[in-house]
């Protein structure tokens, strides 16, 4: 009908943009309150730090540092989370055994036993790395091992009576079936690893974004400390973004909501 109001539709990049601007609005308000201006300072005084931090030769040798953390802590959580997670749910006695412990360790805080590791490894990066396989495996596991328990089992049994064996079961339903799961949970694990960063860096470590700003804390150098924070954000959503175009091209069959 004509005078049905048509429908004004705002892509992605418009309300991309919207909420920077909002989010601008909101830390210029915090950075000149009176209470919040010292823990929140603009974009300037946040660029001014970094740079002071470029100088003293610090940024790029933490960031390097923090990276590789990451990627080897995060690489070893998946390569132990996989194959656990997929024992797990084949497996009752060894659900049974391991189950009760990754749901008990997975709910203490990494702070709490950071000092464990390194009284145990003692300074450098290896603390800073298991800590992070530690995170990184229990999240990925228990989201894999789920992911894994919810495959229609019709489709396990119509494939047996087919004639199908257990090898051809795991490649051709099972693993297949659990792809979209285990992507959720690399993009998951790597939350973890970089939210567990401050933890494994914060004792012992010599370098890194989260030694650094355990350092900027205690001098006051808030500047610097917010750009380094900003700093981490940045990484996570770039790797979320580089996780969801993985994930599209992996998964383009299964059928996605709109909106």
């Amino acid at each position: 009908m004509n005078d049905q109001k048509k429908k004004i539709v705002i892509s992605d990049k418009v309300w991309l943009l919207i909420s920077f601007l909002v989010a601008l609005a909101v830390w210029y308000m915090l950075s000149i309150g009176e209470k919040t201006g010292r823990s929140f300072p603009f974009a300037p005084s946040v660029f001014e730090g970094l740079k002071t931090m470029v100088e003293r030769d610090a940024l790029f040798s933490d960031f390097c540092s923090s990276m590789l953390s990451v990627i080897m802590g995060f690489g070893l959580g998946f390569l132990t989370a996989l194959p656990m997670a997929f024992l797990m749910a084949w497996y009752t006695p060894v659900r049974k055994i391991i189950e009760p412990w990754i749901n008990f360790i997975r709910n203490i805080p990494a702070l709490a036993y950071a000092p464990l590791i390194v009284i145990m490894l003692g300074i450098g990066r290896t603390p800073s790395v298991v800590l992070i396989w530690i995170c990184t495996f229990m999240t990925m596991c228990v989201t894999i091992f789920h992911g894994i328990r919810n495959i229609d089992n019709t489709l396990v049994k119509a494939a047996r009576v087919l004639g199908a064996n257990d090898v051809d079961i795991f490649f051709r339903i099972t693993l297949p079936a659990t792809v979209p799961f285990i992507l959720t949970a690399v993009r998951l694990g790597l939350s973890a690893a970089l939210t567990t960063l401050l933890a494994a860096e914060s004792t012992g470590a010599r370098a890194g974004l989260g030694m650094r700003i355990r350092t900027l804390q205690t001098t006051f150098e808030t500047n610097a400390m917010l750009g380094y924070i900003i700093l981490i954000g940045i990484i996570g959503t770039l790797l979320s973004i580089l996780t969801d175009k993985i994930e599209r091209r992996l998964t383009s069959w299964q059928e996605k909501r709109e909106g």
